[in-house]
């Protein structure tokens, strides 16, 4: 069973950067797709950023340009240039080969002045 805790989150003005964190319990970001994942009050889920197994990201057009996924010891995402759509709660999720999602408890971003 994977288990993924974020950390990171927070209160920032507009303009403002935060860099959220996401550790696993085990060595799996060499092997699973990394995600993270947001969700504002009374929208879907939508996903941010992605990176594969190799190392290549991929973004939401929403982000593109202000946010980085990376990772190391664990995965990252650097958020710069925050807006109040920004706002929500963002999740970590690892997927493995078969498929199977593993979710984080999730971290609240809030970007108000």
């Amino acid at each position: 069973q994977v288990q993924l805790v974020e950390s990171g989150g927070g209160e920032v003005q507009p303009g403002g950067s935060l860099r959220l964190a996401c550790s696993a319990s085990g060595s799996i970001f060499n092997f699973y797709d990394m995600s993270w994942y947001r969700q504002a009050p009374g929208n879907e889920r939508e996903k941010v950023a992605t990176i594969a197994p190799g190392g290549s990201a991929s973004y939401a057009d929403s982000v593109k340009g202000r946010f980085t996924i990376s990772k190391g010891n664990a995965v990252f995402l650097q958020m710069n240039d925050l807006k109040p759509e920004d706002t929500a709660v963002y999740y970590c999720n690892a997927k493995n080969v078969a498929g199977v999602p593993y979710w984080g408890q999730g971290t609240q971003v809030t970007v108000t002045s």
